[in-house]
């Protein structure tokens, strides 16, 4: 009886485990959707929008994220997850620091851009800013360290660089680049980036 009981018991347990984790990928999933319709059409897009380029039904997104201020801050966390992860990914997988940089200052360009409407999209509620703004700073500027000391220590870069100030340099850049046609910031931030190289 306890055995049966036991077996019932785990193989309730490992029927839930499987659920929780489609759950989990399925959010990821539409994180990664909304974030993508985030860069092409600014935070204000159509719900409807996010659920096509997830697959989903709009009930499961607004069962996830009941706001769009819910939706964006998810958004915003996910992102920067990401831009965290990707740093010591790219250089581990080489060719060289500098170019692991170069990936990395990528990536984070992308994250600048979903970024930019966030205070529209969370309508007047500055109590979300300043722990989005400290979740940024301590998930990114180690890395940001990281990948500068890494490319720095190859001889590739100069060595008198501070992450924060290079990260808000970036985001100076990218100030604008949704609302201007003609301003290409990322050319810009090309040219930032290069302008890091050690003169031989």
């Amino acid at each position: 009886m306890n055995d049966s009981g036991q077996s019932a018991g785990s193989s309730a347990r490992s029927s839930a485990r499987p659920k929780r984790k489609d759950a989990r990928r399925n959010q990821q999933a539409l994180l990664d959707a909304a974030a993508e319709v985030f860069v092409s059409s600014g935070v204000d897009a159509p719900v409807r929008d996010i659920a096509a380029k997830a697959g989903v039904g709009m009930g499961t997104i607004y069962r996830h994220f009941p706001t769009r201020a819910d939706l964006v801050i998810a958004v915003y966390r996910h992102q920067v997850d990401a831009c965290a992860e990707a740093g010591p990914a790219l250089l581990a997988a080489g060719p060289t620091p500098h170019a692991a940089l170069v990936r990395w200052v990528d990536l984070f360009v992308d994250f600048l851009v979903t970024k930019h409407g966030l205070a529209t999209a969370m309508q007047g509620d500055s109590t979300c800013f300043g722990p989005l703004h400290t979740y940024f700073l301590d998930r990114l500027l180690p890395v940001c360290t990281q990948l500068l000391e890494a490319a720095a220590a190859s001889g590739e870069i100069r060595s008198d660089l501070d992450a924060y100030q290079f990260m808000r340099g970036i985001g100076n850049l990218c100030v604008g680049a949704d609302s201007d046609p003609r301003y290409d910031a990322r050319r810009l931030v090309a040219l930032l980036v290069a302008g890091l190289r050690q003169p031989h």
